[in-house]
């Protein structure tokens, strides 16, 4: 739609509603608070009208259709290669949209219908989320090949962290609390010097000798040249991933379907996974 249209459209509603809704300089266009609320409203008619679409496909064929599923970037470089082979062949009707997002960002799309399904690290129950546990994920150690905690070692005890400092991810990543929570347990603390915005990143100033970290289990299994991945004795440090859904979609049980797959998958792959690397 042209900008005149789209103003001429806009003037119009203001016309039948008799009331202003946007706010007009030579700037800048803003709602006024009563355009915010009926911009508001008007996301919840468009959810409806999608959900009743998603309600004929499901009864006429169910896991056919489109399906918007969003993931924090800590899980899905290293989930979707494993899953995606798997899922495509057992629902090869449906057309999955990947959206990569921090956690905010993937919750406020979740909220306003812009996605079907979060897949997320767990982080405590969500009113009007209906939450799905996918899977549990050890942590490992990430060293420098060349350093004094090489893959020599088959395992390490967490009290290796003590005094130690820890490189890790700048505070839009969930992951970076998980890991802060572990050290300060085990005495260890954050490595101020540097924080990465991935964890590619992160890891290539490990391989460089520049420090230590702690990864995910799923990003351990994909190869970095001069990192190697050293798995702690028990208790294990871990992180739990679930698939946040609206309590009251209509997809719910195509949603269950998917993270089923997804669970199994994650579950065989790590049965074939090394124990250590």
């Amino acid at each position: 739609m042209s900008q005149p249209t789209l103003s001429g459209q806009l003037k119009k509603l203001e016309g039948e509603l008799n009331a202003p809704l946007i706010e007009r300089t030579t700037r800048q266009v803003l709602f006024t608070a009563l355009g915010e609320q009926i911009v508001s409203l008007a996301r919840e008619v468009l959810l409806t009208v999608d959900n009743i679409r998603a309600t004929a496909k499901a009864n006429e064929k169910p896991m056919v259709g489109d399906f918007h599923i969003g993931l924090i970037p800590t899980i899905g470089p290293f989930l979707l290669p494993i899953v995606m082979p798997v899922f495509s062949q057992q629902f090869p009707d449906a057309k999955l949209y990947l959206h990569e997002l921090q956690t905010e960002a993937l919750l406020d799309k979740l909220s306003r219908g812009e996605i079907d399904a979060a897949i997320l690290a767990k982080a405590g129950a969500r009113d009007s989320l209906h939450e799905i546990s996918l899977y549990r994920e050890t942590m490992k150690l990430a060293v420098c090949n060349d350093g004094p905690l090489s893959n020599k070692r088959r395992s390490v005890d967490l009290s290796i962290l003590n005094n130690r400092s820890v490189l890790m991810l700048d505070d839009t990543h969930c992951l970076r609390q998980q890991v802060l929570s572990i050290c300060s347990a085990a005495g260890g603390h954050e490595d101020k010097r540097f924080q990465a915005t991935s964890l590619d990143t992160l890891l290539h100033m490990v391989a460089t000798g520049y420090g230590l970290t702690l990864v995910p289990d799923l990003a351990s299994r994909r190869p970095m040249q001069g990192v190697s991945y050293i798995p702690f004795s028990n208790p294990q440090p871990s992180r739990e991933i679930v698939m946040l859904l609206r309590e009251h979609t209509v997809r719910k049980s195509e949603l269950g379907s998917i993270a089923s797959c997804i669970t199994d998958t994650v579950s065989m792959s790590t049965r074939r996974a090394p124990q250590w690397q």
